[in-house]
Order: C-alpha cells, then structure tokens, then sequence
C-alpha cells in the first residue's frame, strides 16, 4: 500500500500524484515538489490517500517542503514577471516572423527555467527563436506547443451559453468528444451552434452525453415503430430527448404527440455510424 496526495498546479488543472510524508496536508496546502520541468509551487487538491501498490504508473516524488512566506513571494514575482516577458515574447516571435500563436508563459518556482506555450497548425522552425529567446531572459527556454483545447483552456472565454467555458471554469482534463454525441443530443450541426471557442465541438455535449444514452435507451426514437392507445404500428417522426415527448405518425398520416411511457416500441430503428462520426472536426453546413 502507498499513502498518495493529489497536486494541481494551475487552478482546475490537471492533478499530479506525490509522497506525502513526511508531512500532514490537508486541502489547499500550498507545497513545494520537484517535477520533471523543474522546481514548483503546488496546491493540496485531493487530501492524502492510501492506494495500492498496482494502481500507481511510476515511483512517487515525494514533496519537497510546505511552501514558506518566502515561495509564496516568489511565486506571485514570478507570476508578475511572466505577464511582463509575455510582451517580450511577443515581440521576440514577431521579429523572427514565425507562425505562431502566443498564448502564455511562466517560471518555474527557482526561476532556472520559462516555459512558454503556444499554438501553431503545423511544426514550426524555431531554431533561431531559441536563441533570441536564451539570450533575452538568460535562462532555460522550454517551447510547448497544446492543442486548440488546450490554448482556450490557458486564455479562458465566454462560450456561447453566456458563461465561461468549461474548461476554464470545472474540467481539469478533456474527455472524447464525437460528431455522434451531437447528433445523438439532437443538435444542430451548424458549426457556429456545436463550436466552441477553441474551433473544436463544445466539451459540454460529452460529460452530457450519458444523460442521453441513459433517455435514449428507454425511449422511442424516431423511425421506430410504436403503438400508441389510438393506433399500432405507428412510426416516431421526431423526439423531443429531455422532455421525453414523442411525435408519431399513423397510415392516415395524423400526427400526435405523446409521452414516452404511454408508448411501447415495437420495432426500433437503428441509425449507421460512420467514421464521420467518430470525429471531433467540424464541417461547415
């Protein structure tokens, strides 16, 4: 058995495992440990566990010290310094005429070392970037490059339901997402209506998704054929998922709306997945 503690490092980020001993953490400790970026400032988000041995993918680091008044200083300079060389960055990457998106940097907590992220649609040269860069800051230049969710993850921004994307505001890591989950929710396949900022389908439509396969798989959907108390054999011409309200269709071509549970399915309609399907990109309509 391995007593284990949960450390993230940006606010809803993704969670990291260390040793905790020899130390008593509780949540929303502030803590210094050694990553393989270098030297850090975490915090506590999941209080110390004991786990077995088997469910752990490599040796744990154990945490260097609780974070004094004096990491706590240099961590909000160095948070303040990262904002100012972010404009130099800008700069440093304009001159050398690279396409790039900037999207953020930061130190690690010694200061031995910047990481700067960026976006870009292919592989990009930055040989001499690199250079310019070490001999501005003087230090060890990291360049990462994220993906689209990533970026909007690090910049944050108001989707379109009006509040700040989920990935920003309650998700620490992103899970699949398909063209089959909006199509399966009843979703327009409008780009503008299924995109999120980051240009990718919106990460709402999958941690919604098993609400609709858990309505889906008790309800009629439409092609299928039902009876209804007025008539057998109807077909469902369209169904309303969250209301669980089914419109149907009689050979006199009369069009009802009722209940899911007042229905009984006779004959189901199954809907072909393509590889289309399967995809997070989206077309234009």
């Amino acid at each position: 058995m391995a007593k284990i503690v949960g450390i993230e490092f940006k606010e809803v980020g993704k969670i990291y495992w260390f040793s905790p001993d020899p130390f008593k953490l509780k949540k929303g400790d502030k803590v210094v440990v050694e990553t393989i970026r270098g030297v850090e400032l975490g915090t506590v988000a999941v209080e110390t566990r004991i786990v077995d041995d088997s469910i752990l993918e490599h040796e744990l680091k154990p945490v260097v010290r609780i974070a004094n008044k004096y990491d706590l200083k240099s961590y909000k300079y160095n948070q303040e310094k990262a904002e100012k060389d972010l404009v130099t960055c800008a700069k440093i990457i304009a001159k050398n005429k690279l396409d790039m998106k900037l999207l953020a940097c930061e130190y690690t907590l010694d200061r031995q070392k910047i990481i700067i992220y960026y976006n870009a649609d292919g592989r990009v040269d930055f040989r001499e970037l690199l250079k310019d860069l070490a001999a501005e800051f003087k230090v060890r230049i990291e360049l990462r490059q994220v993906g689209p969710r990533e970026g909007t993850k690090i910049i944050g921004g108001i989707g379109l339901c009006g509040r700040e994307v989920c990935c920003k505001a309650h998700l620490r890591e992103f899970d699949l997402v398909t063209m089959k989950m909006a199509k399966d929710q009843n979703m327009s396949l409008n780009a503008s209506k299924i995109a999120g900022l980051c240009g990718k389908l919106m990460c709402c439509i999958g941690y919604e998704n098993e609400l609709y396969e858990e309505i889906r798989a008790r309800i009629p959907l439409t092609g299928d054929i039902v009876n209804t108390p007025k008539c057998k054999g109807c077909k469902v011409v369209s169904a309303d998922i969250l209301r669980e309200r089914i419109k149907t269709i009689d050979k006199d071509e009369n069009i009802e709306e009722w209940d899911a549970k007042d229905l009984v399915k006779v004959k189901s309609h199954r809907e072909k997945v393509t590889a289309e399907d399967l995809t997070d990109d989206i077309k234009d309509e």
